[in-house]
This record gives C-alpha cells, sequence and structure tokens, in this order.
C-alpha cells in the first residue's frame, strides 16, 4: 500500500506540535465523523456508537482506538492513511486534515497497525505502518486477521512501540484525558448517543455549570439582565471550496485558491449562548468556540480584552474581571462557529479571517465593555451580548444585585466553588442552581435581618424589672436573686401565671419533638451549613438553621442557649441558631462564632484532645472558614475596585454636569502631579495636558482627593447621580452635612485602606470592610 505523502504535507509534519491529549484526539475525530455521518443519512444503527480507547499499562504497552463504525473498504482505507489526503468535506468534520492521522500516530510510537472490517466482509483488512521499515518508495505492509463472526464492523487503530516519555503520560494521566477528552467532546457527548471510553471509564461531559435560563439582575434598579443569553445570528451563505476550504470573495466556477471547480453553497451561522457561571474562578472562566462539534478554544478570555480597531498599539488592555480579580471571573460561553476555519492544531482559529472578526465583533462590539472608557474614546454606548453582561455582573457583591451567594456580610466565593466541584461530581442536589440561588436568597434575608436587629438595639427598652430580665436572659420562673431555683410550694401551686403555664407545658415536650418543632420553624443557613473540623480532631457534616424570629431556642434544661446541637447519627449534626439572642441582638457576637465554640466541645470529646478550648475554636476556623479570613490583601482589592466603581460613577456625572473644568480646579498642585504620573504610568500619555477638559483625570487622581471633590461639590454627586442620599432637597445645612457626612466618612476609610492595606491592623480591616459594606449601600440604585 502506497502512503507517499504529498509535498505540502512534508513541508510542515515537522512543524505541527501535538500533546498527548490532541493525538488521542486526532484517532477519535474520525470515527465521530462516520458517526455523525450514519446520522445524517438516517440509517438505523442498532449495534451504537462507541470509541473505546486503550491505554498502554506499561512503557512498553501499545495504544489502541477501537470504534463500532462501518468500516473501510481497502481503496478506503489506502487513502485514508495516506500523509495528506482528506476525503473529508472541510466544513462538516471533525477530522479537518489528511495529515492528522500520521501526526498524531507518528508522535505516539514507531510503529501503527490499522484494521478495519465492514459489515459481512470476511475478514479484517488492514496496513501496517512502520517508520523503521518503510523505505523510500513509501510502501506499507498489508496485513489480515481473521474474523469471528461476519456481523462485525468497525475499525481498530493499534500504536506500539510508544515513545517512551508519552508512553509514561498515558500510562499515568488517564483520569486527566477524560477530563481533558470529557470538555473537548462535552457538547457532542451531551448532544449526539456517541460513547466513548477511555483506560475502561467512560468519558463524561464537562458541562457548564451557569445560571438557570430565567434568572435576572437588575440593573439601576430597573433594567432587566439575564444571566443566559441565547446567541443565534444567521449570516448570509457563503460559497466555499469541498477541497481546501476556503470561502470565495466573489462568486466564480472554480476556487479562487486552489482553482477546483468543487465549490458549494454553505450556510454561516453563529449560535449558542453567553452566560454566568454560578462561583468565580481564577482560571474556569471565559468562552468555549467550537467547530463542528469540538472545542477548539476553552476557557477564553481574549474577548475580555479590548483591541483598538485603529491599530493603536499599547491599548490592548483587559476589561474583564476587573472587580476583585484576584478571586477570578464568572462570564462564560459556548460558541459555535461551524464556518471559521481553523488552524492545523485544531487548538486556535484563523484570527486574521473575516469571518472571526464578524463573529467577534457581533459578541463583544467595537467599542470597551467599560462604558466610561467607550465615552472617553467617543464610542456609542456598547449593546452587544458580552457588553450587556460585563454591565449586569461586573462586580461580584453578595446579594440579589449580582447573583452572588453570601453569608449575610460577604461573598463566600470559597463555598461557591466547592459547590460547583460537586455540580461536576454528578452530585444530585447541585445540578440545578437552586442551591447557590437560596444561598443569595439568605443572604438578603440575614443582611435584612441584622438591619433590623441594629434598628431594634439602638431604642432604649422599658426599664423595669421584666426588661432587665429579658436581656439577661433568666427563665421566666427564675428570681432575680438567690442562686438556686425554689421548689413550688403548695400555697404557690395554685397560683400559676400565664408565662410558668407556657413554661410547664413546654418540659412535657419530648426532645425529638421540641427539635423537630424547632425546625419546622427554621430556615437553612446556606454558608454555615458544611463540613466543619480538622485533621487532628475528624469532620462533621453540620446542617445549620436560623431560627425565625419569636421562637425561643431551649436547651435540654429549658435554658434559652445561642446555639444548639443535635447529633444525628454518623457524622451528621443539626445545628440551630437563635438569631434574637442577646448574644447576637446586643453583643454583636457573629453566628459562627459561637457555632464554633459548640463543634469545637463536640470534636475534643470525640477526638479525646488535650487542646485548649480557644486551640479547637481557632484550628476549626482555619481549617473550615477560610472564606472569612480577614487580610490586607482581600480587603484592599475589595477597596479598591469599589473605588475603582466609584471614580466611574464620578466620572459620568461630571460628565453629565459639563463641571469637569470646574471639579478639576479644586485639585492641589500636588494631587494634579499625582494625577499626571498616574497617567504616564498606566500608558495614557495622550490624556496629560487635557485636565479639565473631560473627566479623565477623575480616573487617575489620588484616592483621597476624590473624597475632597464630593465634599467640595456634593450637589454633582448627590441626589441619586452618584450616591442616592438627598443633598440638594435639605432645608437645614446641619442634614446637609448629615447626609453628605453618611458618605465621605466611608469613602476616607475605603479610599484609606485602598492604599494602606497590607501594613493595617485587624481593628482597621474591620472597619474598613464596615465602610465598605455602608458605601455600597450609598451608590444610587443599589437599594
Amino acid at each position: 500500500m502506497k502512503i507517499t505523502p504529498s509535498a505540502r504535507v512534508l513541508s510542515m509534519l515537522g512543524e505541527i506540535d501535538f500533546d498527548e491529549w490532541q493525538c488521542v484526539a486526532e484517532l477519535v475525530d474520525n470515527p465521530f465523523d462516520d458517526f455523525l455521518d450514519i446520522l445524517r443519512s438516517g440509517t438505523e444503527w442498532p449495534d451504537g456508537f462507541t470509541v473505546s480507547v486503550t491505554l498502554p499499562s506499561s512503557p512498553k504497552g501499545v495504544l489502541e482506538v477501537r470504534d463500532s463504525g462501518r468500516g473501510m473498504s481497502y481503496d478506503r482505507l489506502a487513502r485514508a492513511v495516506r500523509a495528506g489526503w482528506s476525503g473529508n468535506d472541510m466544513h462538516d468534520k471533525l477530522g479537518l486534515f489528511g495529515m492528522g492521522f500520521n501526526i498524531s500516530t507518528a508522535r505516539l510510537g514507531r510503529r501503527t497497525r490499522v484494521l478495519t472490517t465492514r459489515t459481512g466482509d470476511a475478514e479484517w483488512i488492514g496496513v501496517e505502518i512502520d517508520l523503521d521499515q518503510i523505505k523510500d518508495d513509501f510502501e506499507a505492509k498489508d496485513i489480515t486477521e481473521p474474523k469471528s463472526d461476519p456481523s462485525q464492523h468497525g475499525t481498530r487503530i493499534i500504536v506500539d512501540r510508544l515513545q517512551p516519555t508519552r508512553a509514561e503520560w498515558l500510562r499515568r494521566n488517564g483520569a486527566s484525558l477524560r477530563n481533558t477528552l470529557g470538555s473537548v467532546y462535552s457538547w457532542i457527548l451531551n448532544e449526539r448517543p456517541f460513547e466513548l471510553y477511555v483506560g475502561g471509564a467512560r468519558v463524561k461531559p464537562v458541562r457548564h455549570c451557569r445560571w438557570g435560563d430565567d434568572r435576572y439582575v437588575l440593573y439601576n434598579g430597573k433594567e432587566r439582565i439575564p444571566a443566559y443569553i441565547p446567541i443565534d445570528e444567521k449570516l448570509q451563505d457563503g460559497i466555499a471550496c469541498r477541497d481546501c476550504g476556503e470561502w470565495q470573495i466573489h462568486s466564480g466556477e472554480v476556487c479562487s485558491v486552489c482553482g477546483s471547480g468543487n465549490l458549494t453553497v454553505r450556510e454561516r451561522r453563529i449560535h449558542g449562548w453567553l452566560g454566568v457561571q454560578r462561583y468565580l474562578d481564577k482560571a474556569e472562566y471565559g468562552i468555549d468556540f467550537l467547530r463542528n462539534g469540538r472545542k477548539i478554544l476553552r476557557w477564553d478570555k481574549q474577548l475580555f480584552t479590548w483591541n483598538n480597531p485603529d491599530g493603536i498599539a499599547g491599548n490592548e488592555e483587559p476589561e474583564y474581571p476587573v472587580d476583585l480579580a484576584h478571586q477570578g471571573g464568572r462570564l462564560i460561553g459556548e460558541i459555535h462557529l461551524d464556518h471559521v476555519p481553523v488552524t492545523y492544531q485544531k487548538d486556535a482559529f484563523e484570527y486574521g479571517d473575516r469571518s472571526w472578526l464578524s463573529a467577534v465583533e457581533l459578541l463583544r462590539g467595537v467599542a470597551p465593555l467599560q462604558p466610561q472608557r467607550a465615552r472617553k474614546l467617543n464610542y456609542p454606548e456598547n449593546e452587544s451580548p458580552l457588553a450587556l453582561l460585563f454591565k449586569g455582573f461586573r462586580r461580584n457583591d453578595a446579594g440579589l444585585r449580582y447573583l452572588v451567594p453570601g453569608d449575610g456580610k460577604n461573598p463566600v466565593h470559597a463555598a461557591s466553588r466547592a459547590w460547583g466541584r460537586k455540580f461536576q461530581a454528578g452530585d444530585t442536589e447541585f445540578q440545578s442552581d437552586e442551591h447557590w440561588w437560596q444561598a443569595v436568597l439568605r443572604h438578603e434575608e440575614l443582611k435584612k435581618r441584622s438591619k433590623e436587629t441594629k434598628t431594634a438595639a439602638s431604642v432604649p427598652a422599658q426599664p423595669d424589672e421584666q426588661a432587665v430580665k429579658d436581656a439577661l436572659d433568666f427563665p421566666v420562673d427564675m428570681p432575680t436573686s438567690g442562686t438556686a431555683r425554689q421548689p413550688e410550694s403548695a400555697s404557690t401551686a395554685s397560683v400559676v401565671s400565664a408565662p410558668t403555664a407556657v413554661a410547664v407545658k413546654e418540659k412535657k415536650e419530648t426532645r425529638s419533638e421540641r427539635l423537630a418543632r424547632y425546625e419546622n420553624a427554621a430556615t437553612p443557613h446556606a454558608y454555615l451549613s458544611r463540613p466543619f473540623g480538622h485533621p487532628e480532631l475528624g469532620h462533621v457534616k453540620v446542617r445549620t438553621l436560623l431560627l425565625k424570629p419569636g421562637e425561643s431556642l431551649l436547651d435540654d434544661h429549658g435554658l434559652p442557649v445561642p446555639v444548639l446541637l443535635d447529633q444525628r447519627s454518623g457524622n451528621e449534626v443539626t445545628a440551630l441558631i437563635n438569631s434574637e439572642h442577646s448574644a447576637f441582638l446586643r453583643f454583636g457576637a457573629d453566628y459562627a462564632d459561637l457555632l464554633l465554640v459548640e463543634l469545637a466541645a463536640l470534636l475534643k470529646v470525640r477526638a479525646r484532645s488535650d487542646w485548649s478550648p480557644s486551640q479547637l475554636v481557632a484550628a476549626i476556623r482555619a481549617e473550615s472558614l477560610q472564606d472569612s479570613v480577614l487580610d490586607g490583601t482581600t480587603v484592599g482589592a475589595e477597596a479598591r475596585d469599589l473605588l475603582a466603581e466609584i471614580r466611574e460613577r464620578v466620572a459620568g456625572a461630571l460628565d453629565r454636569s459639563d463641571g469637569c473644568t470646574a471639579a478639576y480646579g479644586h485639585l492641589s498642585d500636588e494631587e494634579k502631579f499625582a494625577t499626571e504620573e498616574a497617567m504616564i504610568a498606566a500608558g495614557r500619555v495622550g490624556l496629560v495636558g487635557r485636565h479639565g477638559q473631560d473627566s479623565s483625570f477623575v480616573l487617575y487622581m489620588p484616592a483621597l482627593a476624590l473624597v475632597r471633590l464630593v465634599q467640595a461639590v456634593p450637589e454633582s454627586f448627590m441626589d441619586g447621580a452618584v450616591f442616592r442620599g438627598p443633598y440638594t432637597g435639605v432645608s437645614s445645612p446641619s442634614g446637609k452635612a448629615l447626609s453628605l457626612a453618611r458618605v465621605t466618612g466611608c469613602l476616607a476609610d475605603v479610599a484609606t485602606l485602598g492604599m494602606f492595606a497590607d501594613g493595617a491592623t485587624v481593628p482597621q480591616l474591620q472597619r474598613a470592610r464596615l465602610s465598605i459594606a455602608l458605601l455600597r449601600d450609598e451608590l444610587a440604585g443599589e437599594e
């Protein structure tokens, strides 16, 4: 069998580098193409569509790829293994290039045997390509094998004398290979009845953990922005060459590139979706781009960078993620571009091709995603699908505004990512977005309850005896003096107050009944429902419930407690929390603090630990509640991200009011010099010398100068312009000063910490985080 490579291929073989997974994928593409042809033809195929990859079990083992396809004739086989030949339509198939088989097999091992048979054939026929034996005549050895069952059909590719490094990788990385192929072929494995096995285990499609079709956020309190945007844009049909794959600019009878007359009219369509992941990740975000069902780009982030269409170098600036970039991003998508050409390695599109450029323009527009930057460059507002998602989900504050789970105070990114891993593992509870949604709602409820609690606590209680007892959480029948409960005498037995009667009634309840009543009057606390523990102590799986207002939580002795543990079978524990207990209501304790105290006592007994109570609590918190860490890096990033948002809003307000020149005049000479230096350092030298002509200086001025600017011209930024607090309509000077101070006090804290977070003390970080939360609430449209 002649396998002479063409001159076109000879010049390219040495330049193409395939990783191990790419080599295997090349051998999977061809049977998948055969399966797709069977489906298109409507032929019944009762034997199923299966590809099995056997990995080497030793350094001298073999790699085998077997499929249940139709098999090939001798002539078809001869063409299929000839380097450079492709019988594939360049626009319908995964196996786009004829050299893919030769490159992948040659990189894996020195000898490849291909055996194929069709239903009714008497034997397996094939070819043996031994790179150590083939001479200048490029003749490969024909081989045959007996066939036990005439109904057998399919193709087998066996590669041996494997390259040692690749053999070792394949032997050790079966799970990694399955995960990669599960991502590359996720759409096909989801949408087609195909099965792929690697190393005896089925490859599962790696699906996107995105918010549901019906989820959305409200921008500025009124504009609904969905978390899932379907894309389906049919372009004008084009004429393409079936031989070389090139699209034709002008209609004609022959290909303008290769001269072939094998032209066809092809559909050009951009379809798929853009959306929002349920969690943030440093690597797993971005857009997947597919061609004919196979992912060419995975987690691609290039659409998040604005490239100046005028070709000016140095303006390629990433626009997303901006807020809390160290946490990663969550904008994702899956876009099919079957009409866009790809490279030989199938790991990139031809980025200079007009089809790719048109797709980019449709998905992200030509203007910057950031509205302020677009205005500065005289672009109209970007209304592309990606810009819409950026506008609605660019920040990662906890709550409904940005669809981010929280604990009532802060986002819980680590917990959200852990839930995402459970989604990928197939955990039934985490397949829909309901778990994340409930965590968002719970954050809002906890935040609202915290505000109501603070308001209630600020109102003085009536100075009577009962109020004192309530404040100290005394049981209703406990005297205010003495150390022991007095036994009830016969003379007092007949005089029972209403509260005492309730207490007596409660004592008649069994423990199980009482706990069941508590659970019925409670709602889950998503953040604190998780495993708690430490490697030295063991772990327990805790389900935390928060009692609804008005419900009292009593222990087995009838005494009120803030937290009550109910130990279930095995390592499962239910924790009940009374949010109205004075420890929370009047003394500001955190739910997690007292929960850890109870869990520490439980784990100490189980592990028979000699650790002290404080040692136990500290160790469990460090192991189980890493989201709650308070460090300068995290809080400083939060402060800088919020400042960036406020800068853009302030700049927009100045542009709308034509107050740029007057605002710039409020800066001191030192602040003006610092603004210029910041512009130069950022590479925005074109802005130097234009101070006061527009609001661009606001984006680079010192943070504390921003505070002074708000104080100097509050009428430009209050009343909903940037901050929602009233100002112009307030009649009294003291009222105006109070409304402004609510903003500038917090703004000064945030500005200071944004510059000096690394050396901040814990109290300073606590104060800054509180100021960040309060300042976010003051932003217009954030109520």
